[in-house]
């Protein structure tokens, strides 16, 4: 979950990538607050990142693990 949290760090610390992730996802930002280190938001934030290549590779890339790695955890809270 640790990693969850990293990535949607990630994902808040670029404006437009926000308002996509917020757009896609159907959150609101008061919802996202409420729900930091639920399973079900933390598996959001990297659904979000594994299904566009470009923000999983640059998270990947932000958070100094594989691809795959992030990938996997998703896998791991779905």
């Amino acid at each position: 979950m640790a990693l969850a949290l990293q990535a949607l760090v990630f994902v808040l610390g670029d404006p437009p990538r926000t308002d996509r992730f917020l757009a896609l996802t159907g959150l609101t930002p008061d919802a996202l607050r409420a729900g930091i280190g639920d399973r079900v938001i933390m598996g959001a934030v990297l659904e979000f990142l594994a299904n566009h290549e470009a923000d999983l590779v640059a998270a990947a890339a932000a958070l100094d693990v594989p691809p795959e790695t992030l990938a996997a955890a998703w896998e791991t809270l779905r």
